[in-house]
């Protein structure tokens, strides 16, 4: 049997990022051969990744990048919010957004399949998987090439925001991109917000209006009140601005002489539907089930 040594496993941490004892129990089973040690490893963290594809991905980060005239900003989860710190997993998002900088991938799909550092994204997602032994997966991204101007703003790493805008002066942007992370507006103006989403807020208003028991004129101005208040609400322009909220969005960049060509706002597992253990019971189940 081969002698491992130190050396060797260092060599094949460093080509597979596979855990040190894993990198042992390899080199060990493949007789000290290094090839068909990293192959045994890879099968292992494809395993492994497999295993914990089914598990919920709700925790994770947002991050962004701008250089060049192109802004990225991209989600990935992981299980918890301890991995979600690991300089591992922190350095995967930075390179994602990297490689979506520079290859403008059309979806998530293609992102996966693009080469990093000798491996595809995803072979990079799955052995970080084996690594950290939990599911992580690239959720969503937005890329803004724009000959204007670009700014984002992280709130912590749960919110991220990117915003592509005219000024002369570059803290509108920065002042936009915090605006947009604590007031979540959906839309830039209120012409851009989905008609399915005013319709569904209108049956509310017109449900809740009805029980006044006012004449259907008069329900018919409250509805529409509402409605015109939910515009406000909703869409970037009309929301008070959050360093001066004696003024509007759209006044503040009327002062400024500015304008707000777009912008994309994620939140960290926003929508995604998370697992809630009842470990009291889990528990029980175990103990009820050892007794049988």
């Amino acid at each position: 049997m081969a002698d491992i040594t130190a050396g060797m496993v260092k060599e094949l941490r460093e080509k597979t990022d596979a855990p040190m004892m894993e990198c042992k129990r390899a080199l060990t089973e493949a007789d000290g051969d290094l090839v068909r040690a990293e192959e045994l490893l890879r099968v292992k963290l494809g395993n492994k990744a497999s295993k914990a594809a089914s598990r919920v991905t709700a925790e994770g980060i947002v991050a962004a990048i701008v250089e060049g005239g192109v802004g990225v900003l991209v989600e990935i989860n992981c299980e918890t919010d301890f991995v979600a710190k690991n300089d591992d997993f922190l350095r995967f998002a930075r390179q994602v957004c990297e490689v979506i900088a520079r290859r403008d991938p059309p979806s998530v799909e293609t992102l996966l399949g693009l080469p990093l550092e000798g491996k595809t994204v995803d072979e990079t997602r799955a052995a970080l998987v084996g690594k950290l032994g939990e599911n992580l997966a690239v959720r969503r991204f937005v890329r803004y090439r724009s000959d204007a101007k670009l700014a984002t703003y992280l709130h912590g790493s749960r919110i991220g925001v990117l915003v592509e805008y005219d000024a002369a002066d570059e803290q509108v942007g920065k002042d936009l991109a915090m605006h947009v992370a604590a007031s979540k507006p959906i839309t830039v103006s209120k012409d851009e917000v989905p008609a399915d989403r005013i319709e569904a807020e209108r049956k509310v208003f017109t449900a809740q209006a009805a029980e006044s028991g006012k004449p259907a004129e008069i329900v018919a101005k409250m509805v529409e009140g509402r409605v015109s208040k939910y515009l406000a609400e909703v869409a970037l322009m009309g929301q008070p601005f959050v360093k001066d909220p004696d003024v509007t969005v759209e006044k503040m960049l009327k002062a400024k002489n500015a304008k707000v060509l777009r912008f994309a706002l994620y939140v960290v597992g926003e929508g995604i539907e998370k697992r809630t253990d009842d470990f009291a019971a889990e528990v029980a189940a175990q103990v009820a089930a050892a007794q049988k």
